[in-house]
């Protein structure tokens, strides 16, 4: 192997360039990779500086900070075991794996390409959350692009939460977050007060590795109290949320008081007089956003006034870590993790009615065809002058309700107003083609002793729209006011849908009856004339599903590529900074421009933004997963004592192992496995979603109408069992089994 030169200012091919740079150069980025590749391993910093002789401090100081940069643009990647390591873009590609229960797993790269799949043998090594770096290999059978995991980088799961078992004498933990298929073995010492099928918290004392499974100790034995706080502590534990606020973290929050200080008034925008409104769901508690119009003489001035969390959350400070380490507040349905303490959730920050708070306004004139033709953004103090719930908003406005419309008394003409600017919005929205799903939310209630009391599907009402297109306008605003000033953020971007999902979308839809036209680049105004040509029809949930099942994943990044659904050419997120970190750093950035600074004087570099994209996607894909298990499991608990009853179900997805139903009189779903469906062999024809028996010719397919028995309901696992009692729309064709028969004849089977 070829040795590097004892002094490397002889040979580095840079030294000329670092020396006219650097008063004092050290080896360049090529000479650094070029050590490495000699020495053919990976290398800590420590043995990087003895290969190089490195023996002054500043050097060494500077080598790190150089080491550093390389990683950050790609150049190298450092592992679990602090060595760097050559990467070339074209044969390694870093990122984080999706897991999958059944073993097997995705790469999703940094760099936004498609995903890479994991074979089983691949993901031995590896758990859901970790950051590979992965060797592309080629394609699978089914065409997708595969990989070989080459390097561990980061092992981001410390623990696991599930069930305790022991058989034979062995004890483990399989994990209850799905995505993790590894089961953690736990040795008789450290089981702690463990019993056999305990719900527990296991840290882990050894990664899994390709020849020996992950090895943990239980440190928490979960107390099985309520349903709703067993699901919840389970789902925090599993998904490694933060559930606790570090002490310096809350003696930040808590040293600002209740009240807004005077020092804070000075030099902003007094809006106290102004009659700002909050329109929230009724059970809500921090209040980010305050809305207000009137009209003018060419449409209408409105102020959407978001409140100022930048003002107290400042960069470096414990508060900041802490709200950069959740990036979102999870929302289950007996509790909340929010991501700042309470004492500004739903304190000082929250636009509490009557009271003086903190705000930064985006004032807008909007003509009357809905186009925003001019905004800008100021610091202000605002005093909401009411809290209002979007029932009441909607009985007001859209049903008219004397008795209401009373009650809101002088509020009344300012809601009018809105509504008017809704509905300009609204058309607006519909000229450019965005997309608009009307699917309800399931909400599930929780009884005040934590049982589930009801499944209950809400429905938008004009309210909720007329707040969401407010918000969406000054979402707009804030991202072409720093695109304007050139500076760095972070956009909400939604790219195109990948082609081969559309065309397997449009054939899909034709089986259906339905034209989806492909001509053309797609854009969302094809998929929106789709989604308005299907309204009303008795599969329409389900198409509307199909639809969004074949679009891509919005995420946050510093690259502006539009949000796609929103037919938007910019968009970041503005309005929720009490909730989401990215708002949090749009403020921050368009508060730093309204006191004269620059992308160069900025806190935030554009490289850390880059960081910023993938922490902030990452852990709000992390909530949203734990937020889906909950209300998994919740269903499950429903359901427990209605094994045996029967219900009329609708097929919402075919698989070669199965029907998935969802119940048309509850929003819960579930399978109907293959060997439930009577006694014959069914082929999965997978371009048009449809089971088929060989004999009989009875064929499922997606939309159709069963009646279906509950069998069996496992909430560990979220699922339902069901086996089919009746076929109500599904039926038996003799030409077309005399076809499946034949076909089976010539297929040789």
């Amino acid at each position: 192997m070829k040795k590097t030169p004892a002094n490397w200012r002889d040979n580095d091919p840079k030294r000329d360039e670092e020396s006219t740079r650097y008063a004092r150069p050290i080896p360049s980025r090529a000479y650094l990779c070029d050590v490495l590749a000699e020495a053919g391993e990976p290398l800590t910093a420590d043995e990087l500086v003895r290969r190089l002789k490195l023996k002054d401090r500043a050097l060494k100081l500077a080598l790190m900070a150089r080491l550093g940069a390389m990683v950050r643009d790609g150049e190298l990647l450092l592992n679990r075991r602090d060595q760097y390591l050559l990467t070339d873009r074209t044969v390694v590609l870093p990122g984080t794996v999706q897991g999958h229960r059944d073993g097997f797993g995705f790469l999703r790269p940094d760099d936004g390409s498609d995903d890479l799949y994991l074979s089983p043998l691949q993901m031995r090594e590896c758990m859901h959350g970790d950051r590979v770096a992965v060797r592309p290999s080629g394609t699978d059978s089914r065409g997708r692009r595969e990989g070989v995991v080459v390097e561990v980088l980061e092992r981001r799961t410390q623990q696991v939460a599930g069930r305790f078992r022991i058989e034979h004498g062995l004890g483990f933990v399989s994990p209850d977050n799905r995505r993790n298929a590894h089961r953690v073995v736990v040795a008789a010492k450290d089981r702690g007060s463990a019993k056999d099928g305990d719900l527990v918290v296991a840290a882990l004392l050894q990664s899994p590795s390709r020849h020996a499974q992950a090895v943990g100790r239980i440190v928490r034995v979960l107390t099985e109290g309520s349903v709703a706080d067993t699901a919840v502590d389970l789902a925090i534990a599993s998904h490694q949320l933060p559930a606790e606020f570090p002490a310096a973290a809350v003696r930040e929050a808590k040293r600002f008081g209740r009240s807004v200080p005077e020092s804070y008034y000075e030099g902003r925008l007094d809006l106290r007089a102004l009659p700002l409104v909050t329109i929230d769901g009724v059970d809500a508690k921090d209040f980010d956003d305050a809305v207000y119009a009137t009209p003018t003489r060419t449409g209408w001035r409105v102020l959407v006034a978001i409140a100022d969390v930048s003002s107290y959350v400042t960069p470096g400070s414990a508060l900041d870590a802490t709200a950069r380490e959740r990036a979102t507040s999870v929302y289950f349905p007996s509790r909340v993790l929010p991501m700042l303490p309470e004492a500004l959730s739903n304190g000082l920050c929250s636009l509490m009615p009557d009271v003086d708070r903190l705000c930064v306004v985006c004032d807008m004139s909007i003509a009357r065809d809905g186009r925003v033709t001019g905004s800008g953004f100021a610091m202000a103090v605002m005093k909401s002058h009411a809290r209002l719930t979007y029932d009441r908003v909607a009985q007001a406005i859209v049903e008219r309700e004397p008795k209401v419309r009373a009650e809101l008394g002088p509020l009344l003409d300012g809601l009018e107003c809105l509504y008017d600017v809704y509905r300009a919005l609204r058309r607006r929205r519909e000229a450019r083609g965005a997309l608009d799903f009307e699917a309800g939310e399931v909400k599930v209630i929780v009884g005040s002793d934590g049982e589930v009391e009801e499944l209950r599907v809400t429905q938008r009402n004009d309210a909720h729209r007329l707040v969401e297109e407010c918000m969406i306008a000054a979402n707009v605003e804030a991202a072409r006011f720093l695109k304007r000033h050139k500076m760095p953020a972070l956009y909400r971007v939604h790219a195109r849908p990948d082609e081969d999902r559309v065309l397997e979308l449009k054939r899909f839809l034709s089986t259906r009856g339905v034209h989806l036209d492909t001509s053309g680049e797609l854009d969302p105004g094809k998929l929106a004339s789709t989604l308005r040509g299907v309204q009303g029809r008795p599969d329409t949930a389900m198409l509307e599903s199909m639809i969004i099942r074949s679009l891509a994943q919005a995420v946050y990044q510093p690259e502006n590529i539009g949000h796609f659904g929103l037919a938007l050419s910019e968009y970041a997120h503005f309005t929720s900074p009490i909730r989401r970190y990215p708002d949090l750093l749009v403020h921050r950035a368009i508060s730093h421009v309204l006191g004269g600074g620059d992308a160069g004087s900025f806190v935030h570099s554009a490289r850390e933004f880059e960081l910023f994209g993938q922490e902030c996607s990452m852990r709000e894909r992390r909530a949203d997963e734990a937020a889906r298990d909950v209300v998994a499991y919740l269903k499950c608990e429903f359901m427990r004592n209605r094994v045996g009853e029967e219900f009329p179900a609708i097929v919402t997805g075919v698989t070669d192992f199965g029907l998935f139903v969802q119940l048309e009189s509850l929003p819960v779903d579930g399978l109907v496995h293959v060997a439930a469906l009577g006694a014959d062999y069914f082929r999965f024809e997978e371009d048009r979603k449809t089971l088929v028996g060989d004999r009989t010719g009875q064929r499922y397919t997606l939309g159709d109408k069963l009646t279906v028995r509950l069998t069996r309901v496992d909430p560990t696992e979220r699922k339902m069992d069901f086996e089919l009692v009746e076929s109500r729309e599904a039926a038996f064709h003799p030409r077309r089994a005399r076809a499946a028969r034949a076909g089976k004849k010539a297929h040789g089977r």
